[in-house]
């Protein structure tokens, strides 16, 4: 009887909040974002790799960003379009949390792990209309002159 009457109130205690997974359908991908700053609290780890990204003051769409290569992968992502239909972000958050992939598919893709205070550019995107937190689902990973495209394998 005690262990039903445990069950029963530990039933009924509200839960603590937990943060969620954003899978790719909360995300508005016929957006384009560009950003590009410098990486802060990274956590090299699964689900997937993730870090705050303090934004560059005078952040701007770099002029040649729409002739860059694209990495051939194994998803049918059209990245040349999406790099030429990218903007910045309208909201005015001076840093985004950014949310790369799984670490398998980072090491598919030869990634080194990022360090804080590493610079990158991203292009991904963030929720409808900007609205919530400020976080970039990121489809390519540029450090350096190396871009990398997270949404599937090197093809």
């Amino acid at each position: 009887m005690q262990r039903r009457t445990l069950l029963i109130a530990a039933a009924a205690l509200p839960l603590a909040p937990a943060f969620a997974h954003h899978g790719w359908s909360s995300f508005d991908q016929g957006r384009p974002i560009y950003l590009s700053g410098k990486a802060r609290k990274v956590a090299w780890r699964n689900p997937h790799a993730e870090f705050d990204l303090e934004l560059d003051a005078d952040l701007k769409l770099p002029a040649d960003l729409a002739k860059r290569p694209v990495p051939a992968q194994s998803a049918s992502v059209d990245g040349a379009a999406l790099f030429s239909r990218a903007q910045l972000p309208t909201r005015k958050d001076k840093v985004w949390h950014i949310e790369l992939a799984p670490l398998t598919r980072m090491q598919a893709w030869k990634v080194a792990e990022i360090r804080d205070g590493d610079a990158v550019s991203l292009l991904g995107f963030t929720f409808a209309g900007e609205k919530g937190e400020a976080i970039l689902r990121v489809e390519y990973l540029m450090v350096g002159a190396q871009t990398y495209g997270l949404r599937s394998s090197p093809a």
